[in-house]
């Protein structure tokens, strides 16, 4: 009984996840708004696509900390027409300010790291609208290492090519 549900499991998440054309625009430009445990950090986001299934997202982020990140990302298509789920991995560069009370003065910390991202993304029909929503966890390597797992996004992006 047990293996039979298994293979149900499987068999209509392979349904669900089938791997068909996934996107439905070549380049997206657009902002990411985004909060997690620690701040706001809202960024700017670029999309594109190298071919059918993967993707290069390119995030400047503007706030503090000021940050430029850059994700690989694979896209498998959903059931629903123009939606589709997504991961990949990535990493960036930040610049943290903060203050030094033995210099009395603020200094900006650079700190690198790794991202991953999994989430959803939907073009809508007729119309060069791209939404996004995405769970992007980030590990910070160099200067203050640092774990954010709480770092949830939403994207809107204007869509142009195919």
């Amino acid at each position: 009984m047990k293996i039979r549900i298994a293979i149900f499991i499987v068999a209509s998440m392979l349904f669900l996840l089938k791997d068909a054309s996934a996107q439905d625009y070549k380049t997206a430009l657009g902002v990411r708004l985004s909060s997690s445990a620690a701040n706001v950090n809202n960024s700017i986001s670029i999309k594109h696509f190298l071919n059918q299934k993967t993707a290069i997202e390119g995030l400047f982020s503007f706030g503090d900390p000021l940050a430029f990140g850059v994700l690989l990302e694979k896209h498998k298509s959903l059931q629903t027409a123009g939606l589709q789920w997504f991961y990949g991995a990535g990493g960036y560069l930040s610049f943290i300010k903060t203050y030094n009370p033995n210099k009395l003065r603020n200094e900006t910390n650079a700190n690198f790291g790794a991202q991953g991202v999994i989430g959803l993304d939907y073009k809508f029909t007729g119309i060069p609208l791209n939404l996004s929503l995405d769970w992007k966890p980030e590990l910070n390597l160099v200067s203050d290492i640092n774990f954010e797992p709480a770092a949830i996004g939403l994207t809107a992006r204007f869509t142009f090519g195919k």
